[in-house]
């Protein structure tokens, strides 16, 4: 009788309570009121042993923090840190502290890529294709390069290495001063035989047309070669190797005196990395690494290699093993011994204390959602974890390594964060961004869940189900995806508020990682090796059964949505998925493989010429007679990543097929329309799921 009153008193405070939250208004969504949290400020380094400092999200403004008191004083970097260059009115300026920024250039051209030389004294740029710098002191401009036209570039990309081998955050930057300051290393781009893409701009009368010089697979590649220049001005010299061999050069690394540069070179095929030593003086290489895989071998665009003080080892980052992992060799290109080892993945080395032998990495072993901060010792012993519980960290490690700062969450616990030492003993907490009203609000609950294949993976994906969720209804379901190689979507962290105005509404929310995905380690993402879209297909297929088995789930409201490869994918379930996909929400999607560039294209497919049965399986416009359900295609007419031809084959396809699609352009847009078009963007969505998957309106509110 008692046991029955308790429950009968358990269950009525439950009631009670949720009738007392309040749920979350678009606004609060949105971010714009705060609601389930409040900002806490970023962790932005350390300015002494015993200091770190912390920037405020809303004012910019940064603070030093004692790590013993916690005092909090207005910090001003040190004079010889406190210097910046950048761009104004297309000139070069240089700003020492709060004083007034200095003009080094008078040039009616553009500069580029400012970039102070180490010891302060030089400001190297690139302007129409040339390689310059200026005397800081003098003002005298030093020109290095003279031969720059409309195909030929030096010290700045041509445009597969800006996309996919040095990276975007260089902003076309290919040049790299020495650490003692008296060299720079440049490449020089030769796109004479890349194929010239037209991209099509519609404004004023006559429109215009933008030239890109862009290798689709199987193209010639730009021919590069990698050039030297002392800083004063003089004849380049080249590094030893041969412009017109079918190659790649990934990002290279300076010694840290300055004596050669680490070169990273690949083959057409990029399945043999070999690293080379190349002297500055006089061009000559020396070869010390050569790595071959099956499939294909990463050109990272950092932290491939980590030289140690002592200028005689260095540490490198491989997945030859099927994992990533740290490995300690000697400059000559031998191997010491692994530092780490076993079926999980290093993400990023901190720190080398090169005094105890030990480094500070960060790696994701205890779950493949989650990253932690670990060290190890050079010899590979020693292993341990320093961070804690069942959460994704982002660190801050101290100048020394003794000391860290850790920012960490999950799906149900909001940012927070705290001060630990190098065991992993916590010294304080530091934040916590969780409201005090966090518990007035019915949210939709998200959870960390795995989805069984029929071959033996547990793939992972993360959830959040409606307020309220009832498992006697079923509610419609939004699965969001990328599905690239090697980069999963499904972490175990916070994920804010954005997804709980749908929640609200009534649909379930889901992301899901494919085996390649990275969350098994190179040995998954090698299965795609010639063969895009199968294993993703196979897998996302899998969970569209999976959920669609659920009492829970409408069987006839299922979306799947993603942009760029996500676009892809898309595209594929509404065509060769479309017996498990009801509706498709596809932004700038790649609908062949030999419409894309030559680099990430022939990375994991081979050219067309070498794989034309893969092309042809991977291609969205092999299955378009299989195409149903309501497929919503968006992209920039002016999109130089993946061109809009890719979205004009497919309707053209699609149109013959006599099929209903959707289809939304953005004037002016390129791989994203975020800034000119983001509130059209949103509103459209909106629109589509409100009428696709509740069958209602759009709330007025949500159109404003």
């Amino acid at each position: 009788m008692k046991k029955s009153l308790l429950l009968l008193c358990a269950s009525g405070l439950f009631l009670n309570l949720q009738a007392q939250q309040q749920k979350l208004t678009f606004e609060q969504t949105q971010g714009k009121i705060p609601s389930l949290t409040n900002p806490i400020n970023t962790i932005s380094g350390w300015s002494d042993e015993q200091h770190y400092i912390e920037t405020d999200p809303k004012t910019r403004q940064q603070y030093t923090v004692d790590v013993k008191t916690g005092t909090r004083l207005p910090y001003t970097p040190p004079p010889k840190s406190d210097v910046s260059v950048m761009i104004k009115d297309n000139d070069v300026y240089i700003q020492y502290g709060k004083q007034e920024p200095k003009k080094l250039t008078t040039d009616t051209a553009a500069e580029k890529n400012p970039t102070l030389s180490p010891d302060g004294k030089y400001v190297a740029f690139t302007r129409n294709g040339d390689l310059y710098a200026v005397d800081v002191t003098s003002g005298k401009e030093i020109r290095y390069t003279t031969d720059a036209t409309d195909v030929i570039y030096n010290g700045y990309s041509s445009w597969v290495y800006f996309e996919e081998i040095l990276g975007r955050p260089t902003q076309y930057k290919a040049f790299w001063w020495s650490p003692d300051s008296k060299t720079i290393a440049f490449m020089r781009f030769d796109d004479t035989k890349v194929p010239m893409f037209p991209i099509n701009g519609s404004t004023g009368q006559h429109g215009y047309v933008e030239k890109t010089r862009y290798p689709k697979a199987g193209d010639p590649n730009p021919e590069v070669r990698i050039g030297f220049v002392p800083a004063s001005g003089g004849a380049v010299t080249w590094a030893d190797f041969n412009a017109k061999d079918d190659q790649y050069f990934g990002t290279p690394y300076w010694s840290f005196d300055s004596s050669n540069l680490m070169v990273q070179w690949m083959n057409r095929g990029q399945d043999n990395l070999k690293f080379y030593a190349v002297k500055p003086n006089n061009g000559a290489k020396t070869e010390i690494y050569d790595e071959k895989q099956p499939s294909w071998v990463d050109l990272d665009y950092d932290e491939r290699i980590t030289y140690l003080g002592d200028n005689k080892h260095y540490i490198l980052k491989s997945d030859r093993t099927g994992w990533a992992h740290y490995y300690l060799y000697t400059l000559a290109g031998k191997l010491i011994n692994p530092i780490t080892s076993g079926k999980w993945q290093v993400t990023k080395l901190l720190k080398a204390d090169e005094k105890n032998k030990i480094i500070y990495f960060m790696a994701r072993k205890e779950a493949s959602t989650t990253t932690d901060l670990y060290r190890v010792n050079y010899d590979g012993k020693g292993l341990k974890r320093l961070t804690f519980g069942n959460y994704t960290h982002q660190v801050a490690l101290s100048p020394s390594g003794k000391q860290f700062i850790t920012t960490y969450s999950n799906v149900s616990t909001p940012p927070k964060q705290a001060l630990l030492d190098n065991n992993g003993k916590l010294i304080r907490e530091i934040a916590d961004s969780k409201s005090p009203d966090f518990g007035k609000f019915a949210i939709g609950k998200t959870e960390m869940i795995t989805i069984p294949t029929d071959d033996g993976y547990l793939l992972p994906a993360v959830i959040t189900y409606p307020v309220n969720f009832d498992e006697s209804k079923q509610y419609p379901v939004i699965f969001s995806i990328y599905g690239g190689p090697n980069a999963g979507t499904v972490t175990n962290t916070w994920k804010g508020t954005a997804g709980q105005w749908w929640a609200n509404e009534g649909i379930i929310q889901i992301a899901v990682d494919h085996r390649a995905s990275g969350q098994f380690g190179k040995e998954g993402v090698a299965l795609m090796h010639r063969n895009l879209s199968k294993w993703e297909m196979k897998d996302y297929i899998t969970a569209a059964q999976w959920l669609k088995a659920k009492p829970w789930v409408n069987p006839t409201k299922l979306l799947i949505t993603g942009h760029s490869y996500g676009g892809y994918i898309t595209t594929m379930a509404l065509t060769k998925g479309a017996d498990y996909f009801d509706y498709g929400y596809a932004g700038a999607p790649v609908t062949s493989w030999e419409l894309y560039d030559t680099s990430y294209a022939e990375r994991f497919m081979d050219t067309p010429q070498e794989n034309p049965e893969g092309y042809k399986n991977a291609s969205v416009l092999t299955y378009v007679d299989q195409y149903k359900g309501l497929l919503r295609i968006m992209h920039g007419d002016m999109d130089d990543n993946v061109h809009m031809q890719n979205t004009i084959q497919l309707i053209d396809k699609l149109q013959d097929a006599n099929k209903h699609f959707e289809l939304m352009i953005y004037p002016g847009g390129r791989h994203g329309w975020a800034n000119t078009k983001g509130k059209h963007d949103f509103s459209e969505r909106a629109r589509f799921y409100y009428l696709n998957l509740l069958d209602k309106p759009v709330p007025a509110d949500l159109l404003k």
